[in-house]
C-alpha cells in the first residue's frame, strides 16, 4: 500500500507528527520533493527533533528512508542533520537510500539566493535563502549536478568548469560582485566568484559516507510495491506554496502535491491508494504572499502565535514568528482538491481551547461579491475574509484519547470544519506527541 502524507494550506500544517506516527508502522517513507527550507518538528520517545531533508521514519529502525530524485539534497545539512537531530539522541543508525538521480544543492545556490532577495530589496520574496529557488532553476536549465556525477572525476570536474563560467558572468553582470566592498568575513564569502576546483573538493568530501547510501530508488520502489510493502510518502510544505497551482509568485519552486510523487519518487500514479491531507484548525504562513484569513490585530495574533505549535507558531528552520489566522474553509477545500485528498489530518486542535468564540473564514469577498471558490492571486490580494463564528469549548483537551471523549463544542467544530472542505477527518490531533 501506497499512501501520501501532504498539506492542504501554506505549509506548517503539523505534518511531522503524522508522518511520524504513520512512519513507525511504514517499510518504507520517502521524501520526494523540497529541500531544506521547511523542515516537520517532530516528537517522541527519543525527544525534539528538527527535520528538514530526512524522512521522519528514520526513528523507525524497520524502515527504510528514501530520499528521492525529485529533493534538493543539500549534502552538508544533510549528514549534520543525521549527526545531531538523530545519532545524537541515541536513535540507531537508520536504513537510508538516495537516489543517485538526486540533484546536489550547491553552496553557490545559497548565495546566488541571497543575493538575489538583496537585489529585490522591497519586493524580495522571502525566501529562506536555502538555495531552492536557484537550485531548481539549475535543474530545469540542465546546469545541475547530479549524485551519480559524484564519483566521476573528470566528468564532474568538467561540469562545474562549465556551471563555474555562467555563473561567474552572472554574479558579474548582474549582481556586480566586483563592484561590493564586503563588510564582514561573510560578505567577502557571498560577494566572490565560484571556483570550480574549491565547488569540486567540496563535493568529494562527502564521497566516502555517500557512498553506501546511494542506490536506484525507482527500482527499489517497484519492487517494495510488488512486494506488498506499506510505503508512506513524505510531502514538504503545502497546497498553497505549489509552483502551478498555489499563490504565485509567493510559491516554493517544486510541487508539493501528492501527485508530484511519481515524479520525484519514480512511483506509477495507479500506486498511490491514500492521500491523507493535513490542515491546521486555524491558519499559519511563513513569509510573504497572500493570506486572506490572516488575524490583524497584533494582541490577538501574538496571543494565537504564542499558544500555537508545541514552541509557538515559529517556522522549524528559520525560526521566523509564523502570521496566523483563523481556519480558511475556502482556501483549505481548494487545497485537499488539488492534493486528491482522500481522508485529512486536522492538528492542533488543543490551541483553540483558550477560546469562548472561534472564527471561521466561510467565503471570500472581492470586487463586491462574495465567493466560495479559491481565486488568482491578484483577486486574492484583494479578498476580505466572510467569518462565521462557532462556539468553543473553553477547557483543555490535550488528554484526551478517543473522539467521542472529547467535548461536544469541539466536535462540533471539527465536524463543521469537515462539513465546510468535503473530505472525512480521519486524524484529530490535540497535542505535539505522537500519542496526542
Amino acid at each position: 500500500m501506497v499512501r501520501a502524507i501532504v498539506g492542504g494550506n501554506w505549509g506548517d500544517e503539523g505534518k511531522g507528527k503524522i508522518t511520524d506516527m504513520l512512519g513507525a508502522q511504514s517499510d518504507v517513507v520517502v521524501r520526494f520533493q523540497g529541500g531544506a527550507n521547511a523542515g516537520h518538528t517532530i516528537i517522541n520517545e527519543y525527544g525534539r527533533a528538527a527535520l528538514h531533508l530526512l524522512p521522519s521514519g528514520v526513528f523507525n529502525p524497520h524502515a527504510v528512508n528514501v530520499i528521492g530524485q525529485g529533493v534538493a539534497l543539500d549534502l552538508d545539512k544533510l549528514f549534520r542533520e543525521l549527526d545531531d537531530e538523530v545519532l545524537s539522541k541515541g536513535v540507531p543508525t537508520p536504513k537510508l537510500l538516495i537516489s543517485d538521480r538526486a540533484h546536489v544543492l550547491m553552496p553557490y545556490h545559497i548565495q546566488f539566493d541571497t543575493l538575489e532577495e538583496m537585489r529585490l530589496a522591497d519586493k524580495a520574496y522571502g525566501s529562506t535563502k536555502s538555495g531552492i529557488a536557484p537550485f531548481y532553476s539549475d535543474k530545469v536549465m540542465k546546469k545541475g549536478i547530479q549524485v551519480c556525477e559524484i564519483f566521476h572525476d573528470d566528468l564532474l570536474l568538467e561540469h562545474l568548469q562549465e556551471i563555474a563560467a555562467l555563473k561567474n558572468a552572472q554574479l558579474t553582470d548582474i549582481y556586480h560582485i566586483d563592484q561590493r566592498e564586503p563588510r564582514s568575513e561573510a560578505e567577502k564569502k557571498l560577494f566572490s566568484p565560484i571556483d570550480p576546483k574549491e565547488m569540486f573538493d567540496y563535493l568529494v568530501s562527502f564521497r566516502d559516507r555517500l557512498r553506501p547510501l546511494v542506490g536506484d530508488v525507482a527500482s527499489f520502489l517497484h519492487q517494495c510495491i510488488r512486494e506488498g510493502k506499506q510505503i508512506l510518502l513524505e510531502g514538504q510544505l503545502g497546497s498553497l506554496k505549489d509552483t502551478d497551482n498555489g499563490i504565485y509568485p509567493m510559491v516554493t519552486s517544486s510541487s508539493p502535491l501528492a501527485g508530484f510523487a511519481c515524479v520525484g519518487a519514480g512511483i506509477p500514479p495507479y500506486a498511490i491508494s491514500d492521500v491523507i491531507t493535513v490542515v491546521k484548525a486555524y491558519s499559519s504562513a511563513v513569509g510573504a504572499g497572500a493570506f486572506v484569513s490572516e488575524i490583524l490585530d497584533p494582541v490577538q495574533a501574538e496571543e494565537l502565535r504564542r499558544r500555537g505549535g508545541d514552541k509557538g507558531e515559529y517556522g522549524a528552520t528559520t525560526g521566523r514568528p509564523r502570521r496566523v489566522g483563523w481556519f480558511d474553509a475556502v482556501a483549505t477545500r481548494y487545497g485537499c482538491r488539488i492534493q486528491g485528498a482522500t481522508e485529512v489530518a486536522l492538528t492542533k486542535l488543543d490551541v483553540l481551547s483558550y477560546m469562548k468564540e472561534i472564527p471561521v473564514c466561510t467565503q471570500y469577498e472581492a470586487n463586491g461579491e462574495k465567493t466560495d471558490d479559491f481565486p488568482f492571486t491578484a483577486v486574492i490580494d484583494e479578498a476580505k475574509p466572510v467569518l462565521t463564528t462557532v462556539p468553543g469549548w473553553g477547557c483543555d483537551i490535550s488528554g484526551v484519547r478517543k473522539y467521542e471523549d472529547l467535548p461536544q463544542a469541539a466536535r462540533d467544530y471539527v465536524e463543521y470544519v469537515e462539513k465546510a472542505i468535503g473530505v472525512h477527518i480521519s486524524y484529530v490531533s490535540v497535542g505535539a506527541g505522537r500519542d496526542e
